[in-house]
């Protein structure tokens, strides 16, 4: 992985963008020393979004399957103070 600075991804922007869009390279962006962002092609952002959406939903599933004690609305809305 490529890392560059900040004055130098200013400098380079073009030349950055296309070895991401085209390269398929990812690109860190630093700032005083420290990795700040990355730059990375749009399907390595679209399977990270596809596997947290996959990981979101099997949260939620296994939410969904433990146990838990059913409150009404009411009780909920006195618990709350509303």
């Amino acid at each position: 992985m490529t890392s560059v600075t900040i004055s130098q991804a200013r400098q380079g922007l073009s030349d950055i963008f296309d070895k991401v869009a085209f390269g398929r390279e990812r690109i860190v962006v630093e700032r005083r020393g420290k990795q700040r962002v990355a730059i990375v092609p749009i399907e390595d952002m679209e399977a990270l979004e596809a596997l947290e959406d996959k990981l979101d939903l099997e949260l939620a599933v296994k939410a969904l399957e433990e146990p838990g004690e059913s409150v009404t609305l009411d009780e909920l809305k006195a618990e709350l103070g509303l």
